[in-house]
């Protein structure tokens, strides 16, 4: 089997495009002839040669298989790229071939390359993640009023709002999805600092260099080479962890709300390849397999970042190969829960009928925040224990049982146990909660 089989779950066709050889080839081959532009522009080197090596810089004349097999040889991807686009000067222009990779070291092209396509994989995410938002805007107004029951420590508890569920949803993408999206910005920074993060080969060019090849290629600019300081993509990667986090509680609370036993809401969802029967919350599986495997990515990334002097070794060459995979993770979770809430059912009608299911038992707190002031703490706790054992032994319902003790319809007004079991009255600032979030940006 095909290693991009087993990574099909793993990431989106888009990033899967973004981040392959040949998008990678042509960031690294963008970095080399930008140089050489804004270097001949400069007067740094001859013009000539910088036009000789971008018609070299052609990404389809370059030998991705064979940049990798080198690679493990050089400890870089870079150097085996530089002696191919060096060859290819050389056979065009001998004089030229000086100036190529001029000034700068390998991990500036490595480095800058990932750069490049993280400031793309921004836009991709961006896009979908304005999907999702808009998605759980609209499916929180659109049940504002429907009631459910809220589940604390996997336990009915007392009622909250579909509505409120999914506004809470769209508060945790949104916070996180603000936090990730700055992170992106503050990583998309240019590197380029020569052999030790000096750009002593420039002499007193080395600072225009650098400012003119950030405009160039469209990043900020540093106030100087991060060879070995790594906190922007580590930040950039805790932020997707986040983000992808968030995306997993609601993945894990459509799947539970799914079960055959709960029925309340449902994903399009998937087959099964043996049970005709099934609805698999598919969609929800796709964003807890990256939200199971995202922090462990992180964390490697984290462990990096001790690196030695003005350029270390090994850790950033560990480095590139989980960012990557961190943020196609996060797009595959992020797009299969957009379209997850994008085609989300809700059944109200069944989210009602498991709050009758309990037997009241869940308004038992309502019963006590009414009789406590009435009857006394102690009082009031032991009638609803009473009833509670009543209700289980003689198979009915909690209120019935409440209703039966003389204590509590003469402490109660009729009109209070007859709406004790009316999830509406019993909502408490839901509404305004719902409301705070869905302003919040």
């Amino acid at each position: 089997m095909s290693r991009r089989l087993f990574e099909s779950l793993a990431t989106t066709e888009p990033l899967d495009d973004l981040f392959s050889d040949a998008s990678m080839l042509a960031a690294m081959l963008r970095f080399e002839s930008a140089l050489a532009r804004v270097e001949a522009r400069l007067g740094v080197i001859p013009a000539a040669a910088a036009d000789a090596i971008e018609r070299a810089a052609d990404p389809a004349a370059f030998d991705a298989a064979a940049i990798a097999r080198a690679a493990r040889a050089s400890g870089t991807i870079t150097q085996p790229l530089v002696e191919m686009l060096l060859a290819r000067v050389r056979d065009a222009n001998p004089d030229a071939a000086t100036f190529v990779h001029w000034g700068a070291t390998s991990q500036d092209v490595s480095d800058t390359a990932l750069v490049l396509c993280l400031a793309r994989a921004a836009a991709i995410l961006a896009a979908d993640h304005s999907r999702l938002r808009a998605g759980l805007r609209r499916t929180s107004e659109r049940h504002a009023g429907t009631v459910m029951l809220a589940r604390t420590l996997m336990q009915p508890a007392p009622p909250t709002t579909f509505g409120l569920k999914a506004a809470g949803w769209y508060g945790a993408v949104t916070r996180t999805g603000t936090r990730m999206m700055d992170a992106f910005g503050e990583a998309s920074v240019l590197q380029f600092g020569g052999a030790s993060g000096t750009l002593a080969a420039l002499g007193s060019n080395g600072a225009t260099v650098a400012a003119a090849l950030a405009k160039e290629l469209d990043l900020g600019l540093p106030d100087a080479p991060w060879h070995s300081h790594r906190d922007r993509l580590a930040t950039l990667v805790a932020a997707c962890g986040v983000y992808v986090g968030a995306i997993g509680k609601i993945a894990r609370d459509v799947a539970l709300l799914m079960q055959f036993e709960v029925a309340e809401a449902a994903e399009p969802g998937g087959g099964s390849s043996t049970m005709p029967h099934k609805r698999n919350p598919a969609g929800c599986a796709v964003a807890l397999a990256a939200a199971t495997r995202v922090p462990g990515l992180v964390a490697d990334v984290l462990a990096g970042m001790p690196q030695e002097h003005e350029r270390g070794l090994g850790n950033w060459h560990a480095e590139a190969v989980n960012v990557v995979s961190i943020v196609q993770a996060t797009g595959a979770a992020l797009a299969a829960i957009a379209g997850v809430i994008e085609g989300l059912g809700v059944d109200s009608a069944r989210m009602r009928a498991n709050i009758a299911a309990t037997g009241g038992l869940v308004f038992a707190e309502k019963a006590m925040m009414l009789l406590a002031p009435k009857l006394g703490r102690e009082a009031a706790a032991q009638h609803i224990k009473n009833a509670m054992n009543t209700a289980s032994r003689e198979g009915q319902s909690f209120l019935t049982a409440l209703g039966a003790i003389p204590e509590v319809t003469a402490a109660l007004s009729a009109a209070e146990l007859i709406s004790l079991d009316a999830p509406e009255q019993y909502l408490g600032c839901a509404e305004e909660f719902r409301r705070k979030l869905l302003d919040a940006e």
